[in-house]
């Protein structure tokens, strides 16, 4: 699948590099999948199956990396993402190993990593997850720059994590996540919300605007030439995003008005084919009105996709702390309607593109709906003013701008306190 949080850390990589910085984007796990230029390294580190092995074979945690090192090519790594389950449900025990870091099961793979970011010698390291965490003390220890975290989402996966691994990984976070100088967060519902989840100081939270790369998405706001009103909905396809809700609103309104259509797109894995093929039966009924397309394989096929909609809503049941679709379907010239939690009514309010709806309640929603079905010029209005203001305030120049902010504004406090530290040694002198 396009990954939202890979997207956004190859954009940001690229938006710094226009802006004057050298910046090394690295891959963890898997390579990633975007449909941009990719910006990063070949080398991939705490490669799935290195991990897995280490974890399930004490035997191989012994040989050297030079024997291991190859199953991080990214071709094995590809193929093996083909039958394996990134299911949090499944994942408890060896996300507590990761966890352990320099202690742990994985040690030999936080020592690569680690030797990799030390030799780079940079200003700053920034890790794209909270569950990298447990190289942080190892790095430490080698390297005595500057080191930030950018959280995307990653109380989605610990909250799916079954008893007790979910607190326990919790505690060893929030043990761990002290050492980093500061956490990068896109919405203020988000910064409040995760100081107080992981139980790190609130003033070690910095805003950053999300942005998106706005090249290819040049939809203009305004009516599309046909008889069909279509709700689109374009995320990943699973429970926590909450399609069935969506469907659930449109059977409300499809009764009263048999001429509108569904069309969802997005990335179908195995852990949710069940739950997929619950909606398939449900909607039986609908016939050509619900439409999925699957998962586009280009931005022209994603971009195609958003402006064929009239509308677009993911209704998710999280509370979401990002929402790249929201801007995507916006800069497409596409309103949209979505819950009022997460990020979403912040996102809303500086877009001026979209409604809110009460979360979970398939009616409020379908009324929304609807009253966007019937007034054209209400949704031409939304479009206009949320398309320009994506444009405006949402791009890769804006977002680099401000995390470069940040992070200098880091190192001169550093730099500072270095100068005022010695300044004092002196004067005791």
């Amino acid at each position: 699948m396009f990954c939202g949080s890979c997207m956004h850390d190859n954009t940001l990589a690229r938006a710094l590099v226009a802006q004057g910085a050298e910046v090394n984007l690295i891959p963890t796990y898997t390579p990633i999948r975007i449909d941009e230029q990719d910006l990063s390294t070949r080398e991939i580190f705490f490669g799935g199956i290195n991990v897995y092995l280490d974890y399930r074979w004490s035997l191989w945690r012994k040989l050297p990396p030079r024997l291991t090192r190859w199953f991080d090519a990214p071709w094995i790594l590809n193929l093996a993402t083909k039958f394996v389950s990134s299911n949090a449900r499944q994942l408890g025990d060896i996300t507590l190993a990761m966890l352990e870091g320099e202690s742990g099961p994985q040690r030999r793979e936080v020592e690569v990593l680690v030797d990799f970011l030390a030799g780079l010698k940079p200003d700053v390291i920034c890790f794209s997850n909270v569950l990298l965490v447990g190289a942080l003390r190892s790095l430490r220890s080698r390297f005595d720059g500057k080191i930030f975290c950018i959280l995307q989402g990653d109380d989605v996966f610990l909250e799916d994590l079954p008893q007790p691994y979910r607190s326990q990984a919790l505690q060893e976070i929030h043990d761990r996540a002290q050492a980093f100088d500061g956490f990068l967060v896109h919405s203020r519902y988000y910064r409040d919300f995760m100081s107080g989840y992981l139980g790190l100081p609130f003033e070690k939270f910095h805003l950053i605007p999300l942005g998106i790369d706005l090249e290819g998405h040049d939809g203009r706001p305004g009516p599309r030439n046909n008889d069909a009103f279509t709700i689109g909905y374009f995320a990943r396809v699973c429970a926590e995003k909450g399609l069935s809700q969506l469907v659930e609103a449109f059977r409300i309104l499809h009764a009263k008005h048999p001429q509108v259509r569904l069309r969802a797109g997005g990335y179908l894995g195995k852990r949710d084919t069940a739950y997929f093929q619950e909606i398939l039966n449900r909607t039986k009924d609908l016939g050509t009105a619900f439409e999925y397309i699957g998962s586009p394989q280009s931005r022209v096929e994603k971009v195609d996709f958003l402006k064929s909609l009239d509308v677009l809503s993911v209704p998710t049941v999280y509370r979401e702390p990002k929402g790249l679709y929201v801007l995507e379907a916006l800069a497409n010239g596409v309103p949209v309607v979505q819950p009022r939690h997460g990020a979403f009514p912040e996102m809303i309010e500086t877009t001026g593109g979209g409604l809110l709806v009460q979360p979970n309640d398939a009616h409020d929603l379908a009324r929304a709906l609807e009253e966007l079905m019937h007034d054209p010029e209400r949704r031409t209005e939304l479009a206009t003013i949320g398309h320009a203001r994506v444009h405006a305030r949402y791009g890769p120049k804006t977002m680099a701008e401000s995390t470069l902010a940040v992070l200098e504004n880091s190192l001169s406090d550093s730099t500072g306190r270095e100068n005022t530290d010695k300044q004092d040694v002196q004067d005791e002198r």
